[in-house]
């Protein structure tokens, strides 16, 4: 199976919906939201399922794409996409983890922008959410878009703020920034 991304680049798939691709018209929405803040960015994509989004980031400039992702075999249709988009002065880098396990071990380290597209019946909301807010991985002006069912609200975190919320269909995206401290 492939799919579609911008600048009309196909990407190979996993069969079935294993790992349930982000609608390309959510995908378009979210890219056109963060219009002029991808180049040259820092990129998280958690649950990166078929790599779609992070392919994206690459297509559009971002410098550094980190993708986790927990399945084996699709953590190898990512690699091979991402290495085909990818450019010489761009760096991705492919983890096959559970994303709730693996988030501290970048402690250190801030991305401008984060996506996080689990499971929606899974658990991963809270823990993941949290983690991203413990270790500090989001930039201070950068912003987290988590997908979700819009029949279901996202859990408030203490140091985050929600700034947007959108629903496209079935698919809603809640974004997050870091509170700013007075």
């Amino acid at each position: 199976m492939t799919l579609r991304i911008h600048g009309n680049r196909l990407l190979k798939t996993l069969p079935g919906l294993t790992t349930r691709p982000t609608p390309a018209r959510v995908r378009e929405a979210l890219f056109n939201i963060w219009q002029g803040k991808i180049k040259g960015c820092h990129w998280l994509d958690l649950c990166a399922g078929s790599g779609a989004m992070g392919a994206e980031a690459l297509s559009r400039g971002a410098s550094v794409v980190i993708g986790i992702e927990q399945s084996g075999a699709a953590c190898a249709v990512i690699q091979q996409n991402w290495q085909r988009i990818a450019h010489s002065d761009q760096k991705f880098q492919v983890i096959r983890a559970d994303v709730a396990k693996r988030l501290p071990t970048l402690a250190g380290q801030q991305f401008d922008r984060i996506y996080f597209d689990p499971p929606y019946a899974g658990l991963l909301y809270q823990p993941v959410l949290e983690a991203i807010a413990h270790h500090h991985l989001l930039a201070e002006n950068g912003e987290l878009a988590a997908e979700h069912n819009p029949e279901h609200e996202l859990p408030a975190i203490a140091t985050l703020t929600i700034c947007r919320q959108k629903t496209y269909g079935n698919t809603a995206l809640t974004f997050y920034r870091s509170k700013v401290e007075e």
